[in-house]
């Protein structure tokens, strides 16, 4: 934290986006202050987020492709232990999780978790390290944990929901009869044909409520749990500059925190990752229809 900056300063710098957009007066640039962001309304680019993201994604993929290009049945290298363990984890999971055929919920399920385990493990940089060099650069905000961005988790829940809409659809049976009589005939049934056209509106209101929450919860479980972590290390960063004590400190909390985080960080991968594979084994079960 330079001298200059207040704690509460310190603190809104670093959870800010590095954001394009446009500005009122119509020209194109990065926003520099809360209230530019803010002008820049909906179609604001979180330019960090994305870059960060998509990174380590091509990190992902280019990875997973140098080891299965090299793969040998022979005495495997430390990586290809490692991945070969990971797919044989995710395997499992589905296996456990889906009891359907479907060719691409295991490659998803991968994807989902290494992907976001590499933006979460972001969190265990040191919080002054990128955005300082960042500012070298001309930068003036620079948030490397894409998944402390609610735009990021929302918009790979959203990708799944997507999913479960199209496979409940075409799963089910009936052109999409058969989804439509699971949100308007349930909870709550009737014999007398009245009675139960009377049922559908409470019916097709709750089902909508317990089906646009899914994805809201997905997310939004992901971004709550990182952004805590994050604003944890940042409030710890403020004791450095206090003293040698508290420096000294909060390098300890630091150091114990970052070990506890690793947990958060597998765990909140692992959670998306299987909610993710529940709610497709949802869409394709259609026994009642």
């Amino acid at each position: 934290m330079s001298a200059e900056q207040s704690s509460s300063e310190y603190i809104k710098h670093h959870l800010t986006n590095l954001t394009y957009g446009r500005h009122v007066d119509g020209e194109w640039g990065f926003a520099h202050t809360a209230d530019q962001i803010k002008e820049m309304g909906f179609w604001a680019i979180h330019v960090d987020s994305m870059a960060w993201s998509i990174g380590l994604g091509l990190i992902f993929i280019l990875t997973f492709r140098k080891v299965a290009a090299k793969v040998t049945s022979g005495t495997p290298g430390g990586l290809q232990n490692i991945i070969e363990t990971v797919i044989e984890f995710i395997e499992s999971n589905v296996r456990d999780s889906f009891n359907h055929t479907n060719k691409i919920v295991a490659p998803m399920a991968l994807t989902a978790f290494v992907w976001i385990l590499l933006m979460n493990l972001m969190d265990l940089v040191p919080v002054d390290w990128v955005p300082e060099v960042a500012k070298l650069a001309g930068l003036h905000h620079m948030k490397i944990v894409p998944t402390t961005d609610p735009n990021v988790t929302m918009g790979m829940s959203l990708s799944v929901f997507l999913l479960v809409l199209f496979y409940s659809v075409i799963k089910k049976g009936g052109w999409g009869l058969g989804f439509l009589g699971e949100l308007t005939l349930h909870p709550f049934t009737a014999k007398n044909i009245l009675l139960k056209i009377l049922l559908i509106p409470v019916n097709f209101f709750l089902e909508a409520v317990a089906l646009f929450a899914k994805p809201v919860s997905h997310g939004l479980r992901l971004f709550g749990n990182l952004y805590a972590g994050e604003m944890i290390f940042i409030l710890i960063a403020l004791m450095y500059p206090v003293g040698v004590v508290m420096s000294t400190f909060g390098g300890f909390l630091q150091l114990i925190w970052a070990i506890f985080h690793i947990l958060i960080i597998v765990l909140q991968a692992f959670i998306f990752m299987v909610l993710m594979v529940v709610y497709l084994s949802m869409a394709h079960d259609c026994e009642e229809h």
